[in-house]
Parts: C-alpha cells; structure tokens; sequence
C-alpha cells in the first residue's frame, strides 16, 4: 500500500477521532498511530486546510457546526473539490442511456452533473439552480432536463410545497443525492427542514437511491434525515473515508463504492 493511500487513512482515523472524542491530542496521536510527531502535525494541517478541525495548542479540536447551519453554494465548491471529482466520475458510470434521473441540489451532484456530457438520451430532474444550468449548457444529445419550481435556499436548492407537489407525480430510475452529513442512527442529513422534504420526495419519485458523499460528511449529523443508511441502493464516497465508517455503511448499504482521489498528499 503506498504512501499516499496510508496518509489518507490516517487522516480518515483523525478525523474519526476528533469527531468522536471533540479534540485530539498530537502525543496520543503519535503513539496510536505510531508515526513522528511532524507527520502528524502535516496531517492536521491538511485537515484543517479542509476546514474539517481547528488547530489548537497541542492538537486539534473537530469543527462541527450547529445542526441548522447552511453554507451557501459558492462556499461548498471549494471544498473537497479532488474527491468530489472522483465520487462524480464513479457515479456518472451507473447512469444509462435513455433513462430518467434525478439530481438534487449540491455541489457533488453539479459536478457529476458535469461528467455526464456525452450520455445521450437523458431525462434529467432537478431541484437545483446551480445543476440546472450545467444541464442547459451540456451538447449532449435528446436531453430533455426539468427544473422543479419552489422557494430557493442559501445552496441555490428550490424547496417547498411547489418543489414536493410536483416531485411526486414523477417517476425515476435513479435519484442521485448529495447530502450534509451520514451518520450511523441519523443516516443521511441536511441542516434545512424544508429541503428535507423536498429531498424526501426526490428519493421517493425514484426506483433506485445513489448518495454522493464525500468522506468528510461522515459523522456529521444536520437536523433532519432524509433518509436512513439501509434505504440507499448504493453509496458512493472516497478513499479517504475510515474502516469504522466503512464497515457500518457496508453493513446498511447494498453496494459502497469507493472512488480512488487523484490528489497530491504529503509523504511520511
């Protein structure tokens, strides 16, 4: 196993722990681990280049944000934009020609929205802006792309009665879902009540639940579930996501798939 997948997975184990534990300590990290105290230092500098813990003296403490807390879309963009990549192009894989899809709001769904230039045939439905226009642009061919209407969010998601009414006259192959958080008990999360049942009535229009989720969305929990860990067919995530959270997903979920990121990390 190379280096770069072995800093991954410290990281992951990091990570885990200071969500678990509320912070971490450089010492006991180093001998949990059993790597220099410089390595693990870099390691925390990474995660908190990604805004996933605040260093502090002596360690690091996790950055958990109150349940109801919403960052706009522009805000999302920028982080973990290499496996946000990688999800989305293991994800456009399980998209046939022809069939009718759904695409709810967030940045990893805009982004396999944009690797699916080239699939023809596609029926496309979206609660998103920001997804809808990637769609509009694309030259893919007989793509017919439908836009839902609603009340729009801090991500640029059109929720509500308007949103939820004409989800459920719909009928979908597969819904891809890009959600805040997963979390063993709470499944899958958003911090916005109303866009909760929006996103409740795009799973249910389809046949077939896919999640995008990025390894930094483990154990982060928003205020309400959208769906629960066992009711997704698949769950796409990267390799930068722990044994523990593997094993619990693998053990909910019919099919994990984890997509390999392509990005430079920092060597032992």
């Amino acid at each position: 196993m190379g280096a770069v997948v072995l800093a991954r997975q410290r990281q992951a184990l990091i990570l885990e722990e200071a969500r678990r534990a509320g912070a971490v300590r450089v010492s006991d990290l180093v001998s949990r681990l059993g790597v220099s105290d410089m390595t693990i230092r870099r390691d925390l500098d990474v995660l908190a280049g990604r805004g996933l813990v605040e260093k502090v003296y002596g360690g690091a403490t996790a950055v958990v944000g109150p349940s109801t807390e919403e960052p706009g879309f522009e805000a999302k963009s920028v982080r973990q934009r290499a496996q946000k990549e990688a999800i989305a192009r293991a994800a456009a894989e399980l998209v046939q020609p022809g069939t009718a899809i759904g695409l709810s709001a967030g940045t990893t769904t805009w982004t396999l929205a944009r690797a699916l230039e080239g699939v023809p045939g596609l029926t496309i439905v979206t609660n998103s802006i920001q997804v809808a226009d990637v769609l509009r642009a694309s030259t893919a061919p007989d793509r017919t792309v439908v836009l839902t209407g609603g009340v729009r969010t801090p991500s640029d998601a059109l929720v509500g009665p308007v949103a939820v009414h004409s989800l459920r006259r719909l009928h979908l192959d597969q819904v891809f879902l890009g959600v805040h958080g997963m979390a063993d008990g709470a499944g899958f999360t958003t911090p916005n009540l109303t866009e909760s049942e929006t996103d409740r009535a795009l799973v249910e229009a389809g046949r077939r639940l896919v999640v995008l989720a990025d390894s930094s969305k483990w154990g982060v929990v928003g205020i309400s579930t959208i769906a629960e860990l066992d009711e997704a067919h698949v769950v796409v995530t990267d390799d930068g996501l722990g044994e523990a959270a593997r094993d619990v997903l693998t053990e909910h979920v019919g099919d994990l798939k984890v997509a390999p990121v392509n990005e430079d990390t920092e060597e032992e």
